[in-house]
């Protein structure tokens, strides 16, 4: 038996439930881990009020962790007893064992502790093909990212400064402009105290940016649409204020583009998951990048977890340790 985080039913923290659950043996292509930390992330937030709805309830909650293998499964060829694991992407990850898919496991580097291989993989892994891929930043880059403290924000800074371009970061707190502004970010807007779409006019000359990285929705998306510069790029990939409600495209004026990418679509094959995970390590091994695990939570206190998110009183990452 182990102990998870399940939901019975959609809503807010107070659904989340502590429960005794049997595991089972690892099947064909699965591994047994003993998780020694859980990341936390917005998703989860998405998933538990029903925005997102999972295929089935009850479930358990959470798609990222690390652990230690602790047993695999037939046809498992590359993952043994004892080795070192870290994924995101795989539901269940609120408890203290699971089975999950060994092709979505990534074996974790020794300088890489569980609880940093846990608040990274969504998070890195996201920042990864936001930055390379979705949209290729480079030192010519002026790009607009929104939430810029919070835990893909604080990744994005570093990186966003180790590829030499300009990043504009919007928070919510002075304590949070501090924040951004140590991790890297060139020019910091304070939104409770700050019109974003004028700062962003005036630091840019009027010329807008080439991308911006909107994970908060419906509170920003037309303001975001304003800071694009022509045939400017806005990358919609969350909805920390609630979704982003049908608009009509007369607001993608100046050839603007838009997408709403998502991190499966990145690493859907075997290949780009460890493309995408051992470049993360790599800029994290040098220490190009930092992963600031600012918040700390037993699994029985994952409602207070999820509080405490929604409230923006976190930076950085939150992990759960069973």
């Amino acid at each position: 038996m182990s102990r998870a985080v399940t939901i019975h039913a959609y809503g807010g923290p107070d659904v989340l439930t502590v429960e005794e659950l049997e595991v089972g043996r690892p099947g064909p292509g699965q591994v047994r881990i003993a998780q020694k930390a859980i990341g936390i992330n917005y998703i989860d937030v998405y998933q538990r009020t029903g925005l997102y709805k999972l295929p089935q309830l009850p479930a358990v909650l959470g798609l990222e962790g690390a652990g230690e293998v602790v047993e695999a499964g037939s046809g498992v060829g590359d993952l043994k007893v004892g080795d070192r694991v870290a994924y995101a992407g795989c539901p269940g990850a609120y408890s203290e064992e699971r089975l999950a898919p060994a092709d979505r496991m990534v074996k974790l580097p020794d300088a890489i502790s569980y609880e940093t291989g846990a608040a990274m993989m969504l998070q890195g892994m996201t920042v990864r093909y936001l930055l390379r891929q979705t949209y290729p930043v480079s030192s010519g880059t002026v790009m607009l990212f929104h939430a810029a403290a919070g835990g893909v924000g604080s990744i994005a800074c570093q990186w966003a400064r180790a590829l030499g371009a300009t990043m504009i970061g919007t928070v919510s707190s002075d304590e949070k402009a501090a924040l951004a502004r140590s991790n890297g970010c060139t020019h910091v807007i304070n939104t409770k105290t700050e019109d974003f779409v004028a700062r962003v006019a005036e630091i840019t000359g009027g010329q807008g940016c080439d991308v911006v990285y909107d994970s908060v929705g419906k509170d920003t998306y037309q303001g975001s649409l304003q800071c694009l510069k022509p045939r400017g790029l806005w990358v919609s990939f969350g909805n920390a204020s609630g979704p982003v409600p049908p608009f009509d495209l007369t607001l993608l004026r100046g050839s603007l583009f838009a997408t709403r990418p998502s991190l499966f679509a990145y690493t859907s094959s075997r290949q780009e998951l460890l493309d995408n995970a051992a470049e993360l390590f790599d800029l994290v091994a040098r220490g190009q990048i930092s992963i600031a695990v600012n918040h700390r939570y037993a699994l029985v206190e994952a409602a207070a977890a999820h509080r405490d998110l929604e409230a923006r009183k976190t930076t950085g990452s939150i992990v759960l340790v069973p």
